[in-house]
């Protein structure tokens, strides 16, 4: 029975995972595009940015996951498919439009945390607005936002835990499901093992990375 019941915990850390990785693959993009559209000259793109990312963080990822699943069914115009990938679409689309209005402030918080010194040195050089960018601005602004962006992605890691709010079976969800069918708690006590792990994974990565930029001092 143990082997039975990790085999399926297993089956949910997989889910887990899934959401972890297809949220990070797009809101680390689009958290750049956000953020670059707050800083814009045109007044329209910087409120309407800005806006997004206001309406975002004030509201809990629970209710944003509830909204993306049900709203547009509601309405009358349903774009998920059914069954488990409509809900594990809706939950990749939920996470990655939060995270990516978290991990634009912290771009910006770095691209504006670059001396401008900096960027004008490189205009008397002769150096191109791009060049500027990749050259100059874009590497210290890596080291600026790896803590924030560590703590940011590993409270996802925990944060993937909610898409049972719209019944994903994810790792939590599986362990859950044990107490309610067979009264068995420590499956979902074990669960926190494998966050635990997978946190752990993670920040020993993102130490890594840190110590790899050490020549920016």
């Amino acid at each position: 029975m143990f082997w039975n019941i990790t085999l399926t915990l297993l089956s949910g850390l997989c889910t887990t995972i899934e959401i972890f990785l297809l949220t990070l693959l797009f809101s680390l993009p689009l958290g750049l595009v956000i953020a670059f559209g707050s800083m814009s000259r045109l007044k329209p793109l910087h409120w309407l940015c800005n806006t997004v990312v206001w309406i975002i963080r004030g509201t809990p990822l629970m209710l944003q996951l509830i909204a993306f699943m049900y709203i547009p069914g509601i309405v009358g115009h349903n774009i998920w498919p059914s069954g488990d990938a409509g809900r594990m679409m809706a939950t990749v689309v939920a996470f990655s439009i939060n995270y990516a209005c978290y991990f634009s402030v912290i771009y910006r918080g770095g691209i504006q945390g670059v001396p401008v010194g900096q960027r004008e040195a490189g205009e008397v050089l002769g150096m191109t607005k791009r060049q500027i960018f990749f050259k100059v601005t874009l590497l210290q602004m890596i080291k600026r936002i790896v803590p924030p962006m560590s703590n940011e992605i590993i409270t996802l890691v925990k944060d993937t835990s909610l898409a049972r709010v719209i019944a994903v079976y994810e790792l939590t969800f599986t362990g859950y499901s044990y107490m309610k069918s067979s009264g068995l708690v420590w499956p979902l006590f074990y669960t926190g093992v494998f966050y635990l792990l997978f946190v752990g994974i993670l920040t020993i990565l993102f130490n890594y990375i840190e110590r790899r930029l050490d020549y920016f001092r």
